[in-house]
């Protein structure tokens, strides 16, 4: 899309009114945060979110291929979306249903661009639809993960800022992008929270003293640590 028609889309958003629906919407310095990053990545493939609103209707105008997993729980989030003269019909698909029994049961068949993570934020429903996200986001796409604020939606911003998978390019708002690096993918069906960062600066801080994580760790439980985990600890002793 051209900078002239992705403005133009930006200027139709704005204009909405502000009961347009009934739940939150994202904020003019949002929307042209995502249509910047989505340029930016042009020419884009595939994209996704939880949640619908205004960021559908941008989508629909930036992507060919844009998949929205959504409840309407009678804040016409969805009906206002689907119904509106902005939206491209013809490159959404829409997966009604609460997210938590939606995309455990959808075939997933590529990897997308971006994908924007704004479904129900009552924990650990963010958490989920990160799980099955992550592995489908391409190297060099973009996770963007919405309402940092919420408490518990901060902790998954802080644990993303700490994964080498991910780099954080800005927050906006309460928004966060974060960009898919080359670092290797978290195998979703093992374990290996040893590697991860957000886990693993606490150990690297503490044990480098010889003989501390034994210090720290009665026998029963270093008896339950994989011998990756002891390897890696090794390192600091």
């Amino acid at each position: 899309m051209h900078g002239i028609e992705t403005r133009a889309i930006l200027e139709k958003l704005a204009a909405l009114p502000e009961d347009w629906h009934l739940a939150g919407m994202a904020s003019e310095r949002v929307l042209k945060a995502i249509a910047d990053e989505c340029v930016r990545l042009s020419p884009l493939v595939r994209t996704a979110e939880t949640g619908s609103g205004k960021t559908t209707l941008l989508f629909s105008s930036l992507s060919p291929r844009h998949t929205v997993f959504a409840l309407d729980t009678g804040n016409r989030s969805i009906s206002a979306a689907m119904e509106s003269s902005l939206l491209d019909p013809s490159v959404v698909e829409l997966v009604e249903g609460p997210t938590q029994k939606t995309l455990p049961s959808y075939s997933f068949d590529g990897e997308y661009d971006v994908v924007l993570i704004d479904g129900p934020h009552g924990y650990p429903f963010p958490d989920l639809e990160y799980f099955y996200f992550y592995p489908r986001v391409r190297k060099g796409g973009l996770l963007l993960v919405d309402d940092i604020h919420i408490p518990s939606i901060g902790r998954m911003y802080r644990i993303l800022k700490a994964c080498d998978m991910w780099r954080l390019i800005r927050t906006v708002d309460n928004m966060a992008f974060f960009e898919r690096t080359d670092a290797p993918l978290l195998d979703p069906y093992a374990d290996g929270w040893w590697l991860q960062g957000y886990n693993r600066r606490l150990y690297e801080r503490g044990l480098k003293r010889k003989g501390l994580l034994g210090a720290l760790t009665p026998k029963w439980l270093r008896r339950m640590f994989p011998a990756s985990v002891k390897r890696f600890f090794s390192r600091f002793a």
